[in-house]
């Protein structure tokens, strides 16, 4: 039995429930042909590197398999005449499996990772107050209130 690692992009208008039954479809393949299924792990929406077929995001889903030498050929097979699949690879894959990704996060800010200070060793500080420009307050001013 060899290890393998499976992605696929599925069509994003796709609906949930469509999604899935692909998805369970697929991983029966693997089952019915005598492999295991390690690991699933959906990527969600992704913005494609080019456009395909017209579209230019998918939902990635990246599967982990250990299975006899001939099911990559049948699962490719089954990717091939599914419509919603836009694109798929399956690659032999050696080794212990990798730690799950998490979900896509935005990057952090250096205010939000610098601990805050406690509030009570911080004296209160008062906000100056704003002034206009003279430009803009003569501008203002010369302005006709509508009402």
């Amino acid at each position: 039995m060899n290890q393998y690692e499976v992605m696929y992009i599925l069509d994003p208008a796709l609906e949930d429930q469509a999604r899935a039954n692909l998805m369970e479809r697929f991983q029966g393949i693997v089952t019915a042909n005598g492999g295991m299924v390690d690991r699933v792990d959906e990527w969600g929406r992704r913005r494609l590197a080019y456009a395909i077929n017209y579209k230019t995001e998918g939902y990635y889903i990246l599967m982990y398999i250990t299975a006899p030498s001939d099911l990559p050929r049948e699962l490719e097979r089954n990717f091939k005449n599914a419509d919603s699949v836009l694109r798929y690879l399956v690659i032999r894959f050696e080794g212990a499996l990798p730690p799950k990704r998490e979900p896509f996060r935005p990057r952090e800010t250096a205010a939000e990772k610098a601990p805050e200070a406690p509030a009570a060793e911080e004296a209160p500080v008062e906000a100056a107050p704003v002034e206009a420009a003279p430009a803009e307050t003569e501008a203002a001013e010369a302005a006709p209130a509508e009402a």
